[in-house]
């Protein structure tokens, strides 16, 4: 078993039942954290109650004011993990559940960057990390070319390691090393695409990031990918997104594609989201730009 002090972030909100069951496949870890951080963003459900409950060892609660979103939870919960000094971060959502070997299969695997592989709860693969995200091609719309679980049809059919380049903060391993480069993750996304920004910088900063075949982590619950784009959701969705390309596109024409799906979404809402969308994705590349500069390699 590794030496290292390994602390688990976890953050939660308003999923109590969720959570609980998250708590107990922690506790059934062959290799034990040495601390589990988790983050309450202010949750009004039972969640103290399941936390106050809970004895699973080394058990601190971060219990914040206000929600401060999944984005804001895991800056709050690794920057307390890397100020107690811990060696290895795992960052965790309340609705995973980790196989008892987990733990010891992602530390086992070399790199500073590792991520647990997803199967839903029947077993099947549903591993969203890209092997390819383009932020080269201005024609590729969505920038995400190629998943895990598209590229591999099955866990058995996946080498040993398999080589990502954006994660999901489900899973997701970071060594101490990689937060001195680049520091904390962005808070500024509150929802979405905060930890395919974290990705990109860890890579950019010459970290390569390996999804290890035999960690898995189950997900209790179906994957929602099509989010209510006219909703509170879809703002946040288009910012972030928009976010990206700003900061990240690797040239004028990439960077020029935020204004070119606003006017997709303007010319189509008659038959999509109507004027909800529209304010959507109009006030999302407006607070965009503002998100333009890179965040700096700190940890306060």
């Amino acid at each position: 078993m590794s030496a290292e002090s390994v602390a688990v972030v976890v953050v939660t909100y308003n999923r109590a039942d969720l959570l609980e069951k998250m708590l107990a496949g922690l506790a059934a870890l062959d290799r034990a954290p040495d601390a589990v951080y988790v983050v309450d963003n202010a949750s009004t459900d039972h969640t103290p109650d399941v936390l106050a409950a809970s004895t699973l060892p080394g058990l601190a609660t971060i219990r914040t004011t206000e929600n401060l979103g999944g984005a804001g939870g895991f800056h709050l919960g690794l920057k307390t993990a890397y100020q107690r000094g811990h060696d290895v971060m795992w960052l965790m959502d309340d609705d995973v559940i980790p196989a008892p070997d987990c733990l010891a299969r992602l530390l086992e695997a070399d790199g500073s960057c590792l991520v647990a592989v997803r199967e839903d709860r029947a077993g099947a693969l549903v591993e969203k990390a890209a092997v390819r995200f383009d932020l080269r091609n201005p024609l590729a719309v969505a920038p995400k070319r190629a998943s895990v679980e598209s590229t591999y049809a099955t866990r058995a059919a996946m080498p040993a390691t398999v080589e990502v380049e954006n994660v999901a903060f489900e899973g997701f391993l970071v060594r101490r090393d990689v937060i001195e480069r680049i520091g904390l993750p962005d808070p500024s996304y509150f929802i979405f695409y905060d930890d395919v920004d974290f990705a990109i910088r860890a890579r950019r900063a010459g970290y390569r990031i390996r999804a290890v075949r035999d960690a898995v982590l189950v997900r209790q619950l179906d994957f929602d990918q099509q989010h209510d784009l006219a909703g509170w959701k879809g703002y946040y969705m288009y910012r972030n997104l928009f976010a990206v390309h700003f900061r990240y596109g690797e040239n004028p024409l990439v960077r020029l594609k935020p204004w070119l799906i606003v006017v997709a979404v303007i010319l189509t809402s008659p038959l999509r989201g109507g004027r909800a969308e529209v304010r959507n994705v109009t006030r999302g590349l407006r607070d965009a730009r503002r998100m333009r500069r890179v965040p700096t390699a700190s940890v306060d």
